[in-house]
């Protein structure tokens, strides 16, 4: 086979970045930039550009394989996809379909998402979740309900159009490093960035306003900011009217708080809130990020609802430049949302408690009986799998046992229950755990569309084969129905984008044929001759009435404070050599070589009073366990406050699973920890 090019999508983040894939041989030779790509321009960030270490590792899972005792026995498919069918229907015939659990994945395309949430339901389970719930089912919940809309508001590039960014709660500059050339842009046009974190970052490195507000206050400063704007007359009074509704709760609601209060409670000084309040008002286009650092909280749903009433209040959304922008972290996860593979939400977010939903797709799917939910979440199914309740799980390219916080008691979840079918590129920390594994094509040896953040739904063609026996997730989804008799037959992924093209009413004009194009479309895009829609609310909101809805919101404090036994304050987050659980990124040795070990981030102050000097190995504690790492010591944290990446197996353990009662995320942001010398 002579060389060829094949056009691709980045599996990392959720910025979307396309590039071409140099194949000879069947086999992924090189990469090569494509500079006409819309978001990326060309330009890759260190994942990207070292992505194709992921497609030739010797670590890639090739044949499908049966626990055997304490060892692996290789098996055929066929009797995999026996195995995990017998599985299944034991615990159905025996407990029912609520002891069923599915686990979706952000990393695979639309259709996998969309056929697996659909299996789940038409064998009668609810319980159908995907990784938004420990990233962003605030924003899925909180925008939802405020602007009708569960997404970026604005496509990525138009931030070169802002004239002020706020970024709160988002270290984009690591996490989505090719956001930040837009951004970089716009200040090259004058703009004006505020930056609201409690670490030195790299974003923070091109603020021109940084806020090092204290972990959990994020709730206070958007109220310190919301009040500033009122008392300084800063709110788009005519935009206010005209659009939407609830202001007056949310004025009264702000009465009795004051800016002072906020600057307090925030660490920060009175004048750097009003400078920032300022700053994002009265800028004739001011654009909103923020990421989970808002949302990994307690009230994560109401730190979204914040940051929503904060533009709303100001009148920033709905015009080039402006907008509330979620910086999302999976390559898929808002197609995964979008997808119907969440507890709360069928395809479209029709609502999973809506009987007129329900009969939507009895009579779409050709079903006499389907779940009404909402069904348990990822969290809630652990916690049902350690109760006795939840018997069986089917998880697909998830890793809980890495990603999950307290994952000792994920760990235990796992055990408890009586069987486990793990669908995976490597073998993760959950893949050991499981009665069958199946080895499962990467993103380039298979078909299908993805939904990056900024709602572009974009094609990739398979550019080489899946090694050994490894399959296309649609293919087993497939072939796992029909033996649980669901009759889905062969489909491939174009088959299935024409189904969803007629179930999701703003998927409607995403055909193959017209994402399949270099760049792809954005959503909503109802009709085949749309051209797609690049900012969202212009005219009017998705709601009953069309307005947007400004909520009164209070937030609370972390679920844990600090104590003399638990004195220091842990954050994690990412940083931009790696993604999620490192099951890819560390197998990358440039990649691994620069970053290879967890580490933990303090003070000065706080490592030499306990007596921890640069790179000491040191005990990071908290009431769930304890792990090892390496002190990092640094200005880059307050006194008080670590951080520590989560990508290695084992930060998790010690991270707090408290949840927000909403969205049922965890407060990964926020936990009381101690810290000591390794003995």
């Amino acid at each position: 086979m002579t060389g060829r090019m094949v056009a691709s999508i980045c599996p990392y983040c959720a910025v979307g970045c396309g590039y071409y894939i140099e194949v000879e041989d069947d086999r992924a030779v090189g990469i090569k930039y494509m500079p006409n790509h819309p978001t990326n321009e060309g330009a890759l960030c260190p994942k990207g550009n070292a992505i194709l270490d992921v497609l030739k590792s010797k670590d890639r899972l090739r044949y499908p394989m049966k626990r055997a005792k304490d060892d692996w026995e290789r098996i055929s498919w066929d009797e995999a996809l026996n195995l995990v069918a017998e599985g299944l229907k034991k615990s159905l015939k025996e407990h029912g379909p609520a002891s069923l659990g599915f686990l979706a994945s952000s990393r695979c395309n639309n259709e996998e998402n969309y056929l697996f949430q659909k299996m789940a339901r038409l064998l009668g389970s609810p319980n159908i979740d995907n990784c938004a719930r420990l990233c962003h089912a605030p924003s899925v919940v909180g925008l939802g309900g405020s602007l009708g809309t569960s997404a970026m508001t604005n496509n990525i590039a138009d931030l070169a159009n802002s004239k002020c960014i706020f970024a709160i709660g988002t270290n984009f500059a690591e996490t989505q490093p090719l956001a930040s050339r837009w951004v970089l842009r716009a200040k090259e046009r004058g703009a004006k960035v505020v930056v609201a974190d409690p670490r030195i970052t790299s974003t923070s490195w091109m603020a021109d306003l940084h806020l090092t507000i204290r972990p959990g206050t994020d709730m206070a400063l958007l109220r310190g900011m919301m009040r500033a704007a009122i008392e300084e007359g800063l709110v788009a009074q005519d935009f206010i009217e005209r659009r939407t509704m609830g202001f007056d709760d949310l004025s009264r609601s702000l009465e009795g708080f004051s800016v002072e209060e906020a600057a307090e409670a925030c660490e920060v000084p009175v004048s750097d809130i009003r400078k920032a309040t300022r700053l994002y008002a009265r800028s004739p286009a001011s654009a909103l990020l923020y990421s989970m650092g808002i949302t990994q909280h307690v009230c994560g749903t109401e730190n979204v609802r914040a940051c929503t009433d904060l533009a709303l209040l100001c009148g920033q959304v709905g015009r080039a430049g402006t907008g509330i922008m979620p910086m999302r972290g999976q390559n898929n996860v808002q197609g995964a949302c979008d997808m119907g593979a969440m507890a709360e939400f069928y395809p479209g977010y029709r609502r999973s408690s809506d009987p007129e939903s329900i009969e939507l797709f009895k009579v779409t799917w050709n079903a006499p009986n389907l779940p009404l939910g909402p069904g348990l979440t990822s969290m809630e199914m652990m916690e049902a799998a350690v109760g006795g309740s939840l018997k069986a799980m089917y998880i697909i390219g998830e890793d809980p046992v890495v990603c999950d916080p307290n994952t000792r008691k994920t760990r235990k979840a796992l055990e408890s229950l009586e069987f486990l079918v793990v669908q995976e590129i490597f073998m993760t920390e959950t893949a050991k755990m499981a009665d069958v594994v199946l080895p499962a094509a990467a993103w380039a040896e298979k078909k299908g569309s993805y939904t990056s953040m900024e709602r572009r739904v974009q094609w990739i063609d398979r550019a080489i084969s899946a090694p050994g026996k490894a399959r296309e997730g649609l293919s087993v989804i497939c072939e796992v129905a029909d033996r649980l008799g669901l009759g889905f037959g062969q489909m491939d992924a174009s088959t299935v984008l024409e189904e969803i093209n007629r179930l999701i009413p703003f998927y409607r004009g995403m055909t193959k044929e017209r994402i399949r194009e270099t760049g792809g479309l954005l959503w909503p895009c109802p009709s085949p001759d749309h051209p797609g829609t690049e900012i969202l609310h212009a005219e009017t909101f998705p709601t009953p009435d069309g307005r947007a809805k400004i909520e009164a919101v209070r937030g609370s404090p972390p679920a844990e404070e600090t104590s003399p036994d638990y004195p220091l304050l842990l954050m994690t987050g990412r940083i931009v050599l790696h993604y999620n659980n490192a099951s890819m990124t560390s197998r990358s040795f440039p990649l691994l070589r620069r970053e290879g070990d967890l580490r933990v981030e303090m003070n000065c102050a706080d490592a030499s009073g306990l007596g921890i000097s640069q790179g000491d190995p040191v005990i990071v504690a908290t009431r769930r366990g304890e792990v090892e790492a390496r002190a990092e010591v640094t200005e880059k944290v307050k006194p008080g406050v670590v951080f520590m990446p989560f990508h290695f197996n084992g930060a998790n353990v010690v991270t707090s699973d408290a949840l927000d009662p909403v969205s049922k995320i965890p407060e990964y942001k926020a936990a009381a920890c101690r810290i000591s010398m390794r003995s």
